[in-house]
């Protein structure tokens, strides 16, 4: 009998024999999820341990994870090197989300963290149009770029043009399919710029409203396979404790594409980006 109590319910032991059921029944698709974070606050309530086994559990076989401060990460690194895979973030505090791109010290302190650390990444950076060119963001690019860094960016389409003109090498991972996830402009901006993939984390309802998978989208993503990848983005505490249930909608949609496609999403496209090597 499975308990009532909604806290044993959701016990890691609990959680682990429902994957472990389901995985004996049929093979669970691999997920690279390109769209975490681990703040200070998550590490208050989960240890690096109970992540790793979320994770895992889940079936997510490698995860890019930002955090704030940005070393708060290197702790689930540790743990787990080959499945972690550390985003440098750039702020220290929240209030740093929107004030960053005025901060003339950090290019510096970014350099000295890519100089001393196991990042694959840059980000997540919060950037709107208006501050577009700023030259803390453009320094930053350029050191994500110059080194072969996917830049993690939650913004809008000004931002990518911006960046593109400046830095025309550079591979954006694009937050969230944009602040406008409609797919005739992501249609066009991927056309433009060849070092442009985007990441759906959240965006699960747009793809497949009530769990059906939009016909527009399909036809996106099917002609761009290689381009989009999948997140469940932990941007609050409690999204840890929904993840299975995010992972489900994910998975869920995934299943109606053809396979080719659905494993390039799922996990083949970041596997590639990050050169990881993942057996299926």
């Amino acid at each position: 009998m499975v308990p009532t109590n909604p806290t044993l319910a959701h016990s890691p032991i609990l959680i682990i024999a429902s994957w472990l059921s389901t995985a004996s029944v049929q093979a669970v698709q691999p997920l690279c999820d390109v769209h975490l974070h681990y703040n200070v606050e998550d590490a208050a309530h989960s240890a690096p341990e109970a992540i790793i086994t979320q994770l895992q559990v889940n079936g997510v076989v490698a995860a890019t994870v930002t955090s704030r401060p940005p070393e708060q990460v290197l702790q689930l690194h540790a743990q787990a090197p080959t499945l972690i895979l550390p985003m440098l973030g750039a702020y220290r505090t929240p209030t740093e989300k929107a004030t960053w791109m005025h901060d003339v010290g950090l290019p510096e302190r970014v350099e000295q963290a890519l100089a001393q650390g196991p990042w694959r990444a840059v980000g997540e950076l919060h950037l709107f149009a208006e501050d577009r060119r700023r030259p803390v963001f453009m320094r930053i690019a350029r050191l994500a770029t110059s080194r072969d860094l996917p830049l993690q960016l939650h913004c809008d389409p000004a931002v990518i043009d911006a960046l593109f003109e400046q830095e025309p090498g550079a591979t954006v991972i694009w937050a969230h399919a944009g602040a406008y996830p409609y797919p005739a402009l992501l249609r066009d901006y991927l056309q433009r710029y060849p070092g442009l993939y985007i990441d759906l984390s959240v965006r699960d309802q747009r793809v497949a409203p009530n769990g059906e998978i939009d016909p527009v989208w399909e036809l996106l993503l099917m002609e761009f396979s290689e381009r989009f990848m999948v997140g469940v983005d932990t941007y609050r505490t409690d999204r840890w404790r929904s993840f299975p249930e995010v992972v489900s909608q994910i998975r869920n949609w995934l299943d109606q594409l053809p396979d080719e496609v659905s494993d390039s999403i799922a996990y083949r496209n970041a596997a590639r980006l990050f050169e990881l090597s993942i057996d299926d």
